[in-house]
């Protein structure tokens, strides 16, 4: 389900204590002085993140507000070391950024599966009397406390990980575009905002060459201000190589359209006009060649290409042009 997508949450995390050190000294019988037998204190628990390529939002983690490790336990006689305090392992989206929630500093990334960050460090045990005897000082009688433990509250945010993300205002037929050259089912309608949260689908070009492809949800103008629906999700288009302007064929003004869609961009982050932009011109089976060429008279100063998702015109020229820019940047 669409509500189904989460993109923001906020968690209070805290990770374990430190288990305290032991300060036991040996007592047998026929042994006398036996010596201090007191073993190091348990590692407290840590908080991670991990990578997981199955997950693709943070709703898991929406109704989860508070994420408590577990204590490390102390350490005890004959020199044994107490239990580290179990970790607790988030399971999260690859794109996922973790920010500290008071001062808005960046912590860390997880962009790999497997790749694990801790969130909150867990207190180091403290060490036992064992650690303290000297040749001199044969019988110590203390031993350290437990490491306090780390509690923040934490921000994690996704940004989707996709090589291609489709720009355009509502109804542009970006989602249709999506469900044409990939198996993602978004819902669909002539109406404007019906994507509400981003949709990804796996392109297929034939011989092992693939791409990923995602559909943001439709800019208006005022979006970098917060208006409309983009602001929300401008920042997953940061992730993408490459920005696939769609723009339908009976638009008023398709050089206009695509400035201000270029100036929103500019607005919300001026590095995203670093990035590799095409041009599809959507719903072009309603041209004839004469309304065509009239209509190059006047297109932005990039690549760009008539395509129908209705009639397939161009489709698979377009699945080539993006995978021939793609690699082109990448080499």
């Amino acid at each position: 389900m669409e509500s189904n997508f989460v993109d923001y949450v906020k968690i209070y995390c805290k990770s374990g204590r430190g288990g305290a050190g032991s300060a036991h000294l040996r007592r047998e019988k026929f042994i006398e002085r036996g010596g201090p037998d007191g073993g190091d204190g348990g590692r407290g628990g840590h908080v991670i993140a991990r990578g997981n390529s199955q997950v693709w939002t943070l709703l898991h983690l929406k109704y989860r507000k508070h994420v408590f490790a577990e204590d490390g336990k102390n350490g005890s006689s004959n020199n044994s070391t107490g239990k580290e305090g179990e970790d607790v392992i988030l399971e999260v989206p690859l794109g996922t950024i973790v920010k500290n929630a008071s001062t808005g500093e960046f912590i860390n990334e997880i962009t790999e599966v497997g790749q694990e960050v801790i969130l909150m460090r867990g207190g180091r045990g403290g060490l036992g009397n064992t650690n303290f005897k000297t040749a001199t000082f044969q019988t110590p009688r203390f031993a350290q406390p437990g490491e306090d433990n780390n509690e923040d509250w934490l921000i994690l945010e996704l940004k989707l990980l996709a090589d291609v993300g489709l720009v355009g205002f509502p109804n542009a037929g970006k989602s249709t575009l999506l469900s044409v050259v990939s198996a993602a089912k978004p819902k669909i309608a002539d109406y404007p905002f019906t994507t509400l949260v981003p949709n990804l689908g796996m392109v297929n070009c034939g011989e092992y060459r693939s791409f990923v492809m995602a559909d943001i949800p439709g800019i208006i103008e005022g979006a970098a201000e917060g208006k409309g629906l983009g602001l929300r999700f401008l920042r997953h288009i940061e992730r993408n190589s490459l920005l696939l302007f769609t723009i339908p064929a009976d638009s008023a003004d398709i050089f206009n359209e695509y400035k201000i869609l270029l100036n929103e961009l500019s607005k919300y982050n001026p590095e995203l006009l670093d990035k590799q932009r095409l041009l599809a011109i959507t719903k072009s089976d309603i041209l004839d060649d004469e309304m065509t060429t009239e209509l190059q008279t006047n297109l932005p100063e990039i690549p760009y290409i008539f395509i129908s998702s209705f009639t397939k015109q161009n489709i698979t020229e377009l699945k080539m042009l993006i995978w021939n820019t793609l690699n082109n940047e990448r080499q």
